[in-house]
């Protein structure tokens, strides 16, 4: 089967759906699949402005079997990590798929890129499908800021409409979503698939990881023997990381041994580095930026708890990488995050509220034998969201 993946975010740029398309793209070509990623460059090296063209980036590509067909975009002014993709390349693109002869087109954006998915699946007759990712009547406040949230949550509605109405068949990653979907009137046939976990995440070479745990202490002595407090994701403002930072100054008081890693990047990163340089612990939080992930897994294993404060996550699937390291959770109990720990599964799922979340994380550090058992569900729980089980039901959606 020759499928086509439809995409805006993609490497550099990371995030939820581009580890989605990205795993889903590797699992597929292993179970035999061609697969052809359409998206957007995000740091051109051509400066001829109208000389610009479609390219097939081989840096990117995972596997022999995945082409990344690179599409020039242009910087956009609300958002410094997402770009627009260039209209005047519907043409090579068009030529581009003909030559790969897709089977399914596979939308996984609302914005021009998936406009040429979109367009390609009705021009050529070839049966379309659209992961519903973003739940984007609660995101597109954060671009519309200017506006009321009255028309940024209408906005972001008819947004995600357009594409549920036009397309044959829908996927969402919860339930959660699937009631959403329920909600806006849609007909389309609806089913619920999340985006797995490559179960390579758990495969650490110990000199490998030696080698790494030098090089960290040695990058950051002031977190040598202390216990670690993990996050890992965007830096953002919907991820609620500033409840995080009074999160840890309540643990502090109770476990100086302690410390409070950052891993990612995004427009926040500066303001939230900002508040931590004035707060009395700030040699026990640091920040690394984006990692390649590669070595993420490395990050997962150095430290002690997976701590997740976000509350608009479609599916918060760093959760899962967490507790296939073996690493507890503790987590706030909203959209995805519901789906993905059903409960207080390899860890502890909790309110909104500070000393909940403080309270779970104390007693993961105080007593041995929960954080043993938390740690032993946490390995249990992860394997069933194996990308490899999963991508054989995506190709079942797809024969149906």
């Amino acid at each position: 089967m020759n499928v086509v993946f439809f995409t805006d975010a993609y490497a550099p740029r990371i995030n939820g759906v581009y580890i989605s398309v990205s795993l889903y793209a590797d699992a597929l070509a292993k179970l035999g699949n061609k697969v052809m990623i359409v998206c957007m460059e995000y740091e051109p090296k051509r400066r001829f402005y109208f000389k610009r063209r479609c390219y097939y980036d081989k840096k990117t590509n995972q596997r022999p079997d995945v082409k990344v067909l690179r599409v020039p975009a242009d910087k956009i002014i609300f958002s410094k990590e997402d770009r627009a993709g260039r209209l005047d390349q519907w043409v090579q693109i068009k030529h581009e798929l003909d030559k790969f002869k897709p089977d399914i087109v596979h939308i996984n954006t609302e914005f021009i890129i998936g406009y040429f998915g979109l367009i390609y699946a009705r021009h050529r007759h070839v049966k379309s499908i659209y992961t519903f990712h973003t739940l984007w009547e609660d995101y597109f406040s954060n671009y519309l800021k200017f506006a009321p949230a009255s028309f940024s949550k209408k906005a972001g509605k008819e947004f995600v409409r357009f594409y549920l109405k036009r397309v044959d068949t829908v996927i969402v990653p919860t339930n959660r979503i699937f009631n959403v979907v329920k909600e806006y009137n849609i007909d389309r046939p609806v089913h619920i698939l999340p985006t797995g976990i490559n179960p390579e995440i758990a495969e650490i070479n110990s000199f490998e990881f030696s080698i790494f745990k030098f090089n960290f202490y040695k990058n950051y002595p002031n977190l040598k023997n202390k216990r670690i407090l993990l996050y890992v994701g965007r830096i953002v403002k919907e991820k609620n990381l500033y409840f995080l930072l009074d999160v840890f100054n309540s643990i502090k008081k109770l476990h100086p041994d302690t410390a409070l890693l950052f891993v990612g990047g995004g427009p926040e990163l500066e303001p939230l580095k900002n508040t931590v340089s004035k707060s009395e612990n700030a040699n026990s939080i640091v920040f690394t930026g984006y990692v390649d992930r590669s070595i993420l897994k490395f990050y997962y294993k150095l430290s002690n708890i997976f701590v997740f404060p976000s509350i608009t996550e479609t599916q918060g699937l760093v959760t899962l990488e967490a507790m296939m390291v073996g690493i507890p959770v503790v987590a706030i109990g909203e959209m995805g995050t519901l789906d993905v720990m059903q409960g207080d599964n390899g860890g502890f799922m909790v309110k909104n509220d500070l000393d909940d979340f403080t309270s779970k994380v104390n007693l993961l550090l105080s007593d041995q034998e929960t954080y043993n058992l938390k740690s032993q569900e946490a390995l249990s729980h992860s394997h069933s969201w194996s990308i490899d089980i999963l991508a054989e039901k995506l190709i079942e959606i797809y024969k149906s």
